[in-house]
């Protein structure tokens, strides 16, 4: 009679089939209202539904990765083939933010290999003072590379099962993309030229201003499996989440070696 009733409870395949969840649609409707409130911000219209946009967004993912962390560590959902599943995801992901940079790109080279005559057929244009590629966009290059070794290095570590290193990679890593990030806006802040300075500005920004906002959602899908390895969360052989992160993370540190060649060192003289 008890397997009888139990029965329902079991499943004889080894797929995840995910609950209804209110997160998806709020943070849906929590992006548009950060987009809406970013452009009405920039206009000059208050910043109120920006910031609302952001704390819900914000309020959104927090939610939603405690689910998926209860499916995952708890519940028992994620098995073998349910991380195949979702390593394919996380690899087409970048793939489509492969492509969102190439558009960047193509921008960017389109209007500096020929430049126009409006902008008095040269690059950088006339009167703009670019930033010098040897200041802080070389010592970003370095933060960023090494952070590509120490997360790789606390990698290695959950892989041979050696906690306390995988804990000291993961904080290294975290710690040089704040670093970067901060220096970045200190570039930002100290430019002599800005977004609607001509396609240079607009190119510029558009391109490490993208590549920006990748390092900070890359800081905290890190940030995120740091947490989860010192709460035991994550094994030697069950970390998919933190593997999605590191992937994730080299892709950033690749995706800066371009723009620091051919925005900073090649764009700039």
């Amino acid at each position: 009679m008890l397997l009888n009733i139990n029965r329902n409870l079991f499943q004889n395949f080894p797929y995840h089939l995910v609950t209804i969840s209110p997160w998806p649609i709020l943070v849906s409707f929590s992006l548009l209202s950060l987009t809406l409130g970013a452009v009405l911000s920039m206009h000059g219209y208050g910043d109120f539904t920006f910031l609302l946009g952001l704390a819900s967004t914000g309020l959104g993912m927090l939610l939603w990765f405690r689910d998926i962390i209860l499916e995952a560590t708890y519940l028992g959902c994620h098995t073998t083939q349910v991380q195949k599943g979702l390593t394919i995801g996380v690899i087409l992901f970048i793939v489509s933010e492969v492509f969102a940079f190439f558009s960047v790109f193509w921008a960017f080279f389109h209007s500096s290999l020929s430049p126009s005559i409006e902008i008095g057929g040269v690059w950088p244009p006339q009167g703009i003072e670019a930033l010098s590629a040897f200041g802080i966009p070389l010592l970003n290059t370095f933060l960023l590379l090494s952070s590509g070794s120490t997360i790789t290095y606390g990698h290695h570590a959950l892989i041979k099962g050696d906690r306390k290193r995988a804990i000291i990679g993961g904080l290294l890593t975290i710690i040089l993309a704040i670093i970067f990030t901060a220096l970045q806006y200190v570039e930002y802040f100290n430019a002599s030229f800005t977004i609607t300075d001509s396609v240079f500005g607009t190119t510029f920004y558009a391109s490490t201003g993208l590549h920006g906002i990748h390092v900070i959602i890359g800081t905290i899908f890190i940030a995120v499996g740091f947490f989860r390895i010192i709460n035991y969360h994550l094994t030697n052989s069950h970390h998919i989440g933190y593997e999605a992160s590191i992937l994730y993370w080299h892709f950033v540190d690749v995706v800066w070696l371009f723009l620091f060649i051919a925005v900073y060192y090649w764009g700039g003289n």
